[in-house]
């Protein structure tokens, strides 16, 4: 029988130790920051310079082990717990657009106090299982960032939320390669801002893309997660985050965006245990160049280093008269060549989205999305090379596995999916497995938004899906779960910037578990200006 864990991201005073670890990460990426930021001081002398800031008070309630997915995911892993009263409070500055180079820059802080989540650990000594209450850190930073830009080009050091380049993060069910579904980790950004005109193309076509360095500090978590039974934990790697997307001529009615995401982890600090005692490590360093050769991998010793997935991505947007327009998109996933290559049937994000011309419509957008990820290149994996001296020299390049490794665990931080929410992440599995249950999931997604009244908006969600299990651990019976949301918003029209938020939420079925949870939030948001005016 297959073990299955997950709990809360950023538990207990265990996880202060964490803590600790993303503020050194952080301290690091920061002093470089403020000495670029420093050096752009020069070109914003002359000008006033706008600060944005943003403060919340949240506070949700329910029950269930987890807080509901409506409420739980896409949320850039804040919320987990089934009750949680949080404050939270942000200052940035966003690129000014006209001068050819700028400067960004930002602060997020959350404090927070949550109820625990148990879960099952192995004490080799005692020969038992013990039940273990967890919850998030009281306090951590979300983002702190600083960077650069001319023209087109931007450099970001730091913690930062990044948002999906394709799909609609208010109503999708997120993006499959990176989504606002985890937080952010400490890394280093550089790519176009925005879609810039290829040369002698006479403006019929358009380049973008971006690459991210990451360096994960969720080790404490893991190891206060891991069952330490009979199975391997995996700390110490580097992510690798890249995009390359092109776009045809937006002015005209017709416009397509097409291109790749690709993900890497790699390295690693490898422990394998077995019936409960130590097995031995395994330890994978990265140097410089192997981190330059993770934009373009190859192959050594027959295999692929380190965990690669992504997607091929493609959107058509038609702009109807009435300026309404209408969005289809598919993102095809892939986890080896086999789903590069397309053998993995329908497998992706299938989605229909409308954006109204008027933001005060009643419903200013929509979205309806098919998610199957069942097909997997296939239920069979055989490579000769796995087999030295076999004389069995074909291939089948199946069971892809999609968000799990043989070397790594899941596509998480802090317990939570860096890609789809969809599939359900490790920190549902409450028994300390830290891999994907269920890679072989099918279900829809539907979602709207819009405004009741000049003062008052909202956001539906429904979402069902089924699972089988994974292609090498496949369950025994199929299980489901459907989950639907209710959010509502009101700008009160006497404060400016004041908003009250309310949602209502549940889960229910056997893969994510009887959840139901409402919450309620306060922000404030405004801005100031500092400097002096330009002459």
């Amino acid at each position: 029988m297959f073990c299955r864990n997950a709990l809360c991201p950023d538990h207990s005073a265990s996880h202060h130790i964490s803590d600790l670890r993303i503020l050194r990460e952080i301290l690091f990426h920061s002093r470089t920051s403020c000495l670029v930021i420093a050096a752009l001081l020069p070109y914003s002398t002359h000008a006033q310079t706008e600060i944005d800031y943003k403060g919340e008070v949240w506070m949700n309630a329910g029950s269930g082990d987890f807080a509901p997915y409506g409420i739980m995911s896409n949320r850039y892993g804040i919320t987990t717990q089934p009750a949680s009263a949080m404050l939270r409070g942000s200052v940035k500055h966003e690129w000014d657009t006209v001068p050819r180079w700028s400067w960004t820059a930002g602060a997020d802080i959350v404090a927070q106090a949550a109820s625990s989540t148990d879960y099952a650990r192995y004490l080799s000594s005692s020969q038992s299982w013990i039940e273990r209450g967890l919850r998030p850190s009281a306090i951590h930073v979300q983002q702190l960032y600083g960077g650069i830009r001319y023209r087109s080009m931007f450099l970001i050091i730091g913690l930062k939320e990044y948002p999906s380049a394709l799909l609609n993060d208010s109503l999708s069910s997120g993006d499959f390669t990176r989504s606002i579904n985890a937080r952010p980790m400490p890394g280093l950004a550089i790519g176009l801002r925005r879609f810039v005109d290829i040369p002698f193309t006479r403006k019929a076509l358009q380049i973008s893309g971006e690459i991210f360095y990451g360096r994960p500090t969720d080790s404490g978590w893991i190891e206060n997660h891991f069952n330490y039974y009979s199975s391997f934990i995996n700390t110490n790697w580097w992510y690798n985050y890249k995009r390359l997307y092109f776009r045809t001529k937006p002015s005209l009615p017709l416009s397509v965006t097409f291109g790749m995401q690709a993900a890497c982890q790699l390295g690693y600090k490898l422990t394998y245990f077995f019936n409960g005692g130590y097995g031995y490590t395994l330890v994978d360093h990265v140097n410089l160049w192997e981190t330059i050769e993770m934009l373009l991998p190859s192959p050594g010793e027959g295999y692929w280093r380190g965990n690669h997935l992504g997607s091929w991505d493609m959107m058509a947007r038609w702009r109807l008269p009435s300026g309404h327009q209408l969005k289809a998109y598919f993102q095809w996933p892939w986890e080896d060549g086999s789903g590069i290559g397309r053998r993995n049937g329908w497998d992706g994000i299938w989605g229909i989205e409308y954006v109204s011309a008027s933001p005060r419509d009643i419903v200013t957008g929509a979205v309806i999305e098919y998610i199957d990820f069942t097909n997997q290149s296939g239920p069979m994996h055989w490579a000769p090379d796995d087999r030295p001296g076999t004389t069995i020299t074909d291939e089948a390049t199946g069971s892809d596995s999609y968000y799990n490794n043989a070397n790594y665990n899941g596509y998480t931080y802090f317990g939570m999916g860096l890609g789809s929410p969809f599939l359900p992440a490790t920190i549902y599995n409450r028994d300390g497995y830290l891999r994907y249950v269920d890679t072989r999931v099918r279900g829809f997604h539907a979602a709207a938004k819009g405004r009741i009244s000049p003062h008052v908006d909202y956001r539906a969600m429904l979402s069902y899906r089924q699972g089988w299990g994974d292609s090498y651990v496949p369950r025994p019976h199929k299980v489901h779960d459907f989950s639907w949301t209710l959010e509502a918003g009101w700008n009160i029209r006497n404060i400016p910037g004041l908003k009250a938020t309310g949602i209502i939420s549940m889960d229910h079925g056997d893969m994510l578990g009887n959840n139901f949870g409402a919450a309620i939030s306060l922000t404030y948001s405004g801005s100031f200006m500092i400097g002096r005016h330009g002459r």
